[in-house]
């Protein structure tokens, strides 16, 4: 089983990618196999990541998944076949149980981040648990959701910034809370995610892609452990978060710089 002490490096960023939602096998193979060419050629730890259900939509007509079972099936398989640990979202409590089985490492959602019984199932299955900061909580704040994981037995924790709100339909990160969380516990950065501009006027969430690699440079500078980035052979026609996601072609430049900034500073 995957821990907290098998991700972390000082010298060197992990890295959690994927497609935002599970689409099919042979998009997830494709991703996954991409990603992991990048990873071996920079020495970097991957995580291969795909939400098996997007609980969290603004339309009720929107992609929700290609059925439970099937996406975390396809998760579990493409992780045996390349060679990587996986993660996904959970959003009840009984999704801890079911996942665990497939994925090595669970996720919250920010804006279930202060959801207790579910944090804490998530914690009882012994997989790492990675809690994203909800967009309306404090760096400070996260205390006491990593202290619901560590208080239930669980020391394998970590925490996701992906930004706070601004205004009404935008993201801001804060990079100071990067230091600070990592006194509770180590931190990625969600660079896609912080970068979505939500609750748009068609029901669809928007993005700016275009500030992929300064959000990610300044994450690395900043101290954060991981990056995380969702990215997608074609974004135009991903069936979620497309507005925000890095074209997979794109991915490998980025990683090399942010290798590079990575150096320079370690």
């Amino acid at each position: 089983m995957i821990t907290n002490k098998d991700l972390i490096d000082n010298n060197k960023f992990f890295l959690i990618a994927g497609p935002c939602a599970i689409e099919g096998k042979e998009m997830a193979e494709e991703i996954c196999e991409k990603i992991k060419e990048i990873a071996d050629e920079f020495e970097l730890k991957f995580i291969f990541k795909g939400s098996f259900k997007k609980a969290n939509r603004s339309r009720i007509d929107s992609f929700t998944g290609i059925g439970d079972h099937k996406a975390l099936e396809i998760l579990k398989t493409v992780g045996k076949k390349y060679n990587v640990p996986t993660t996904t979202d959970i959003h009840e409590v009984e999704h801890s149980k079911i996942a665990s089985q497939y994925v090595d490492i669970l996720q919250i959602p920010a804006f279930l981040a202060r959801q207790t019984d579910l944090v804490v199932s998530a914690a009882k299955t012994g997989k790492i648990v990675n809690i994203k900061k909800g967009q309306f909580m404090s760096p400070e704040a996260m205390s006491h959701a990593v202290n619901k994981v560590t208080d239930s037995g669980n020391n394998n924790v970590m925490i996701t910034e992906r930004g706070n709100m601004f205004g009404y339909q935008d993201l801001i990160v804060d990079f100071r809370g990067i230091p600070v969380m990592k006194n509770y516990a180590p931190v990625i950065l969600d660079v896609t995610h912080s970068l979505q501009q939500p609750n748009q006027k068609a029901g669809i969430t928007g993005g700016r892609p275009e500030m992929i690699e300064t959000i990610a440079k300044a994450g690395i500078v900043s101290g954060a452990d991981g990056i995380f980035i969702e990215t997608h052979p074609y974004p135009e026609n991903a069936k979620s978060d497309g507005k925000n996601m890095l074209p997979l072609n794109k991915l490998r430049i980025l990683i090399e710089k942010l290798v590079k900034v990575k150096s320079s500073i370690s």
